[in-house]
């Protein structure tokens, strides 16, 4: 009988087996990944468009494109088109991306033939119908004036806004004027331009049949690649904003700095370093404060990874008379990352933590086209995650202590507070 009293053997895996994928090429020149595995009878075709915001030539044009691809064809209302969906238990998402835009279509194998056969419709055929444009506007501007009257969400504009600049794509949010002016023909113009620069990603249960389908289907759509598009950095000095909000009784912190992306060989080191200083609830900015200080509910350091650039961001809510204090700790954790060594438990802690949650994130075949998917888009080494895993796993206290001198040093971040 089992005794539940005593708690099951700790085991240790540096293991990370991703699905190969299987590729080709169709008659168009669509690339085709095929994430094949799972035991539920069910698929995703993901489309990604190197349409995002980074090629727009008019603000939210790429936003507002995509997430009027399904609301009409030329023989099809976005009622008819989501009814039609709805019939076969099928779903289509969509994610406008600073980089890329994607179109997710999650269906039942046996009725892949008619909801792709529905999708190539939207992606050849959409109208972009002036009343389904009029009420994306309105929503979008009703949840921008919500947002508006966060401090949170003004305080990560804010700080993108210092590490890019207003007019670049990474930096820029979409004003309220901007919405408005949108024209349907800009967005026809866009797609125009980018939309037919596709990749297709098929997980799930993709078997000889399902993939004959994959190809008869996308093997005659039109795809061209869309014009390369080169923006040039903004470099600035770190400084220190704070834009007061009235009536507002807490300020939202970031703190930011550029950074180094996943082909760096650096990259690895910059993610332990960044998981022990806030990356999980165990981490050292939690344990000071929230946990000894209690200035803060919750805290957070992210490494965000761009396909053009990169950046490292700190951020928390705290009351307004905590406001110094708090930006004073977080100089002081940033500071002992390179000034001290990391201890001997809390290095093992921390990255038996990180590589664990990185493991549990392939329990799936769409996860692991997830995982395949930046592996195409980042232009890495097939066998990328495994080595992570493994350098990940031989990094020492003095590496880091190296690394952290390069990347977080705390005289090189922005810093902004709104409240």
């Amino acid at each position: 009988m089992l005794n539940r009293s005593i708690a099951p053997p700790f085991t240790r895996s540096i293991d990370f087996e991703l699905i190969r994928p299987r590729t080709e090429v169709l008659a168009n020149g669509l690339p085709m990944f095929i994430v094949s595995g799972g035991s539920q009878e069910v698929v995703r075709v993901e489309f990604l468009m190197r349409a995002g915001r980074w090629f727009e030539t008019t603000w939210g044009a790429a936003y507002f494109a995509a997430n009027l691809l399904s609301k009409g064809t030329s023989t099809k209302s976005s009622y008819e088109i989501a009814q039609y969906f709805d019939q076969y238990g099928a779903h289509f998402e969509v994610s406008a991306g600073l980089d890329v835009v994607s179109l997710s279509l999650y269906t039942l194998t046996k009725n892949l033939a008619p909801t792709l056969a529905l999708v190539r419709e939207l992606l050849e055929d959409s109208t972009f119908p002036e009343k389904e444009l009029t009420q994306l506007k309105s929503i979008y501007i009703q949840n921008l004036r919500v947002n508006q009257e966060k401090t949170s969400f003004q305080a990560g504009k804010l700080i993108r806004r210092s590490l890019f600049g207003e007019a670049h794509p990474y930096g820029k949010e979409l004003e309220e004027k901007e919405v408005e002016a949108l024209t349907r023909e800009q967005l026809v113009q866009h797609l125009q331009a980018y939309g037919k620069d596709l990749v297709v990603f098929a997980s799930g249960r993709v078997n000889d049949a399902t993939a004959q389908i994959l190809r008869e289907t996308l093997s005659t759509l039109t795809v061209l690649p869309g014009a390369p598009k080169t923006i040039e950095p903004m470099y600035a000095l770190p400084s220190h904003q704070y834009q007061k909000k009235e009536g507002s009784m807490q300020s939202s912190i970031r703190m930011g700095r550029k950074s180094i992306g996943r082909a760096h060989p650096d990259y690895a080191s910059v993610l332990l370093i960044n998981h022990i200083l806030g990356g999980y609830f165990g981490s050292r900015l939690m344990k000071n404060i929230r946990e000894d200080k209690g200035l803060s509910y919750g805290i957070y350091s992210s490494l965000q990874t761009l396909q053009h650039e990169n950046y490292l961001v700190i951020g928390a809510d705290v009351n307004n008379e905590n406001l110094e204090m708090t930006f004073a700790e977080i100089r002081k954790e940033l500071g002992r990352l390179y000034t001290e060594p990391v201890g001997a438990e809390e290095l093992e802690m921390a990255r038996n933590h990180f590589i664990g949650s990185l493991q549990s994130e392939i329990t799936t075949p769409f996860a692991h086209a997830e995982k395949i998917k930046n592996i195409f888009l980042y232009g890495l080494p097939a066998d990328y995650y495994q080595k992570l895993i493994h350098t990940l796993d031989s990094l020492t206290a003095a590496q880091l202590m190296q690394t952290a001198r390069n990347y977080f040093e705390e005289d090189s971040f922005f810093e902004v507070a709104v409240g």
